[in-house]
């Protein structure tokens, strides 16, 4: 099945490594302009310009300013399929977790989809057509010990998918969200042999995901295959959670 994104144009955050390096490598294959956006302006434009149909854009999601920067963004082309995949992790167990530990990370992960999805979903409603693909994550299914800040935003970005869905779904704008699992990442890359085999062990397929196996599926749920797919969580962990 070849996915043809021709004519549309994407934004994908915290594309300047990993997940969304991939995502936007491959909506960019798919034939869709892609604006890059990361912290990482020389890393993003590198990766724009490696793309071909792509710009690297400079933007710091939890900033004050994102909404400008997006609104920004918007008069030069309206975005049609927007990938909110930027995050980060403090990670510590609940009882020693510092307040701003919990604020930087629902902040960054969770208010950020807020204040760029609500600037996005404007035009595509107009428009009549658009995707918003969540990147959540199989620990807001399913929970894990010393990331209860983490947990916590990407299981309130499922409710965002789902309630979002059900508001402009008559616009004929998708909204759905994506949970990986443990993805081949420079983190897990440091991960000694036994300690790796030891997360294999605990996921059906027995290997851990790539970038790349995320990216498939946000394409897909971009496209116009995807077109009567809204309010979904794509599951895509390897069976690590069922």
């Amino acid at each position: 099945m070849k996915i043809d994104l021709s004519g549309k144009t994407a934004l994908v955050t915290g594309a300047s490594r990993g997940i969304g390096e991939s995502i936007a490598r491959a909506l960019g294959a798919a034939g869709a302009h892609v604006f890059c956006a990361a912290r990482s302006a020389d890393r993003v434009r590198e990766i724009a310009e490696e793309i071909g149909n792509a710009t690297g854009v400079e933007l710091d999601i939890s900033s004050s300013d994102v909404r400008e920067k997006v609104k920004a963004l918007l008069e030069q082309k309206p975005i049609d399929i927007l990938v909110n995949n930027a995050g980060i992790t403090e990670d510590d167990l609940f009882i020693r977790m510092k307040p701003e530990a919990w604020t930087n990370v629902i902040r960054t992960n969770l208010d950020s989809a807020f204040h760029i999805t609500q600037e996005v979903v404007k035009k595509m409603i107009r428009a009549r057509w658009g995707r918003v693909v969540n990147i959540s994550s199989v620990v807001g299914l399913m929970g894990n010990p010393g990331q209860a800040n983490y947990a916590a935003s990407k299981a309130a970005l499922i409710g965002f998918t789902k309630s979002l869905a059900l508001e402009i779904g008559s616009r004929n704008v998708t909204v759905n969200a994506v949970a990986p699992g443990f993805i081949q990442t420079a983190m897990t890359d440091a991960l000694g042999e036994e300690a790796r085999q030891k997360l294999e062990e605990r996921i059906a397929l027995k290997r851990l995901g790539t970038p790349e196996d995320i990216a498939n599926a946000v394409v897909f749920l971009s496209s116009e295959q995807a077109s009567y797919i809204t309010g979904t969580v794509l599951n895509v962990s390897g069976g690590l959670y069922t």
